[in-house]
């Protein structure tokens, strides 16, 4: 892979700079994001703290340890596929709300309308599933402790307080994004130290208190879809005997949570020399979280004293399994320390993703592409950050829970959105790529790109099958009606009057700019 060099003399700001009025727009938002710092706003978004933990259930109460030991690495590695083949166009079109332009860019406007849709839809409703995560996640860690009954409220009370909780974590999110982005940038470089640390802590605990290592059980396939709660319902997925398709149901746990890491490309505009460290954040925050989140849930189904047991408990799995492994363990210390730091990871989370779905936003907004655009494409002239747009998605956030409160099917939607919102602009690519789109940018997979992103079209399809099966249905109606609905306004209204990025439809000429800034003097021509 060949790096382009700088105009000579150039500052890798200018590079930016260009790159960005060649795509046709100006430097509004503060670029004060380093390499570190664009890695660790996706790591705190895909957060194996978060997602790891809080879904757990959906993984090892399909087929137990198989769905940790096989299903993750399997997760990971389509993950992969889709990020790098994200990476390559990311790095040849650095902008904010990048998967947008990117479909306008490669397919026209139409494509690009869609993926804005699908991908504000995913990370409103992954900022939903984030938040009401942490608030369930802290109640099932720290209301015993505190002497409080939570499955003894009744079905309102504990409504309200889910609500109450989630408007409050939300709200204060919205808060430290309104203040900046280099206050957002320390919170984020602070959580992705505190998931790896925490991480590598919980696993080296959890190995230490293990009864056995006891490897087969990373392997073994165990149908718990036989589970029943006291009322004989479905524990957690329905009653089934054909345990490959549990097995796929189960990929729902690595599905959910190695999501989010559009967030390096949302930021594009505020990352330095964005063209190169906006691929390599979004490559290194899946590789980095699916090692780390495999360690770490490895060694808690290892250190399972009753593995059978703990998959009775349903969405408290996790929570059953650390405290009967650290009880009295943890060279005296409370397991509450590390649930402490994993509460932290998860608000920290979606701290992040209010960041990236105001971009996106933000973005969108800047061409007109949602109602009260002029409004929420506004940046304030003090923190340089988009305020209409991080308190329009973090209401919207809220406003979701309340349609949708169960946590599964919040899980689901959100993920079928961002991914769909993934591959739209890695299938159009395939069809540009070395037709209309010859330029690429610093990283380019060469050879390697058409196949993974037919792996990238392929396994999305197939997760989507997988996504809308009983008992998250619901999830098929949300999404369909989402299809319906944008297929409505785009036929009846916006087709005649969304013009999209002032670079599109098609490779634009405009991006003439960008290959002057890329290419040394001597460096052969190509057209973009």
């Amino acid at each position: 892979m060949k790096e382009p060099h700088a105009a000579p003399g150039a500052h890798p700001l200018d590079d930016d700079e260009s790159t960005l009025r060649g795509l046709g727009y100006s430097q509004e938002l503060h670029r004060g994001m380093g390499a570190f710092s664009n890695f660790a706003v996706s790591l705190s978004i895909i957060c194996i703290l978060a997602g790891g933990v809080t879904s757990f259930h959906l993984g090892y109460c399909s087929v137990g340890g198989a769905s940790i030991g096989l299903g993750w690495p399997l997760a990971t590695l389509f993950a992969l596929a889709v990020a790098l083949t994200m990476a390559q166009v990311a790095s040849a079109f650095p902008t904010a709300g990048g998967l947008y332009h990117w479909s306008s860019i490669l397919g026209g406007r139409g494509w690009g309308w869609v993926t804005a849709w699908f991908n504000l839809a995913g990370l409103v409703t992954v900022l939903a599933a984030i938040n009401v995560g942490t608030y369930q996640f802290a109640v099932a860690a720290f209301a015993p402790r505190l002497g409080l009954k939570p499955d003894d409220w009744p079905p309102i009370a504990a409504y309200a307080a889910q609500t109450s909780a989630v408007l409050a974590i939300t709200v204060s999110q919205a808060l430290f994004n309104h203040r900046g982005i280099r206050l957002t940038t320390r919170l984020t470089d602070l959580s992705g130290y505190l998931i790896l640390i925490v991480a590598a802590v919980l696993t080296v605990c959890l190995l230490a208190a293990a009864p056995s290592w006891d490897l087969r059980r990373l392997v073994t396939f165990t149908n718990y879809s036989v589970l029943q709660n006291d009322k004989g319902e479905p524990l957690v997925w329905p009653r089934t005997d054909n345990v490959a398709w549990l097995f796929l149901v189960g990929l729902l746990l690595p599905a959910y949570t190695l999501t989010g890491y559009d967030a390096s490309a949302h930021t594009a505009e505020e990352t330095r020399s964005a063209a190169r460290n906006v691929p390599r954040g979004i490559v290194r925050s899946v590789l980095v979280s699916g090692v780390f989140g495999w360690a770490m849930l490895c060694a808690v189904v290892l250190a399972a004293r009753d593995p059978d047991g703990a998959a009775r408990q349903g969405d408290g799995a996790f929570a059953a399994i650390v405290d009967g492994a650290l009880s009295g363990v943890l060279w005296g210390a409370p397991a509450a320390v590390l649930y402490v730091g994993i509460a932290a990871a998860q608000y920290l989370c979606g701290l992040a993703t209010v960041t990236s779905a105001s971009r996106m936003a933000f973005a969108f907004a800047r061409d007109g592409g949602l109602p009260f655009s002029p409004q929420l494409r506004r940046v304030n002239p003090v923190f340089r950050t988009p305020i209409a747009a991080i308190w329009t998605v973090s209401l919207l956030a809220v406003a979701f829970t309340l349609f949708t409160p169960a946590y599964s099917t919040i899980t689901v939607v959100c993920t079928i959105f961002l991914y769909v919102s993934y591959v739209l602009p890695t299938a159009l690519g395939l069809w540009a790529y070395r037709r209309r789109w010859t330029r690429m940018g610093p990283w380019n997979l060469g050879v390697w790109y058409w196949p993974l992103a037919v792996v990238s079209v392929v396994g999305c399809g197939l997760l989507f099958v997988v996504g809308v099966q009983p008992p998250n249905d619901r999830a098929l109606v949300v999404v369909a009606g989402a299809v319906v609905a944008l297929a409505a306004a785009w036929f009846a209204f916006e087709r005649r009057r969304f013009r999209g990025p002032p670079a599109g439809p098609g490779i634009p000429s405009a991006l003439s700019a960008i290959s002057a800034v890329r290419s040394a003097p001597g460096d052969e021509k190509k057209v973009i």
